[in-house]
């Protein structure tokens, strides 16, 4: 069954993925700012808070569902701030399209579909590869937050970040189970409020690393990259 796609007009709607060079953004912001990703923005909660925050920032939401780009854009424009664009794309095709190499400022990765069954785990976004070629697009110096309310997905991907070259874990342990500062969605609210705990890793592109001493850069394509079979996933 697929779903009707609404169209989004928003003017913070970035719609075109047909993409030749780098996306500009100094230019479709206005400013030189740094420039933070949230994949898989949901609804917006998230970076709806992030953003009002932190002005300073210019901030890319992306999700591959076409529902929560909508939502996110109506919160967006409601609130009336500038410093946030929202894509309907897919991690690894806008890291390989739309983004030159350290780029971003921050990335933030907030309760993805942890794909529970272990022969769908395949499937998940956050793995050794998709962390190898990320350490790419990081600025040195540039964080990486991810958190799960899934145990396993906190332990494979702190597993597999604590071995690569380029990360400087921020925590005291691989992960905790609240940072200060950081937004919660509504979507980590509900487990929190059944006593369930959500996992956050933070890391650093570490800044001794040089990008020539990362391992090479080659992005996987995800499953759901073929945007013209997937439109109404």
């Amino acid at each position: 069954m697929t779903q009707r796609i609404i169209p989004i007009t928003s003017a913070n709607f970035i719609a075109d993925r047909d993409l030749d060079t780098p996306l500009d953004w100094t230019a479709i912001f206005g400013n030189t700012h740094p420039l933070a990703l949230e994949i898989g923005c949901g609804t917006g909660h998230f970076i709806l808070e992030q953003a009002l925050k932190h002005p300073e920032i210019n901030f890319v939401a992306i999700d591959i569902y076409n529902k929560g780009c909508l939502k996110t854009c109506a919160k967006i424009d409601d609130a009336g701030i500038q410093n946030v664009r929202v894509m309907r794309v897919e991690a690894r095709w806008l890291m390989e399209r739309g983004l030159q190499t350290e780029s971003l400022a921050a990335v933030y990765i907030n309760c993805p579909d942890p794909w529970p069954k272990k022969r769908h785990r395949r499937r998940r976004l956050v793995n050794r590869d998709f962390m190898t070629s990320l350490a790419h697009y990081l600025v040195p110096g540039g964080d990486f937050f991810f958190s799960t309310d899934f145990d396993d997905y906190a332990e494979d991907v702190a597993e597999q970040i604590r071995n690569l070259i380029g990360y400087r874990n921020m925590l005291q342990s691989d992960w905790e189970h609240a940072l200060t500062g950081y937004p919660i969605s509504k979507y980590m609210q509900r487990f929190l409020d059944r006593g369930q705990p959500i996992y956050f890793i933070h890391h650093q592109r570490d800044q001794v690393v040089s990008r020539q001493e990362l391992p090479a850069l080659t992005v996987h394509r995800g499953f759901r990259i073929d945007w013209q079979k997937a439109e109404n996933d």
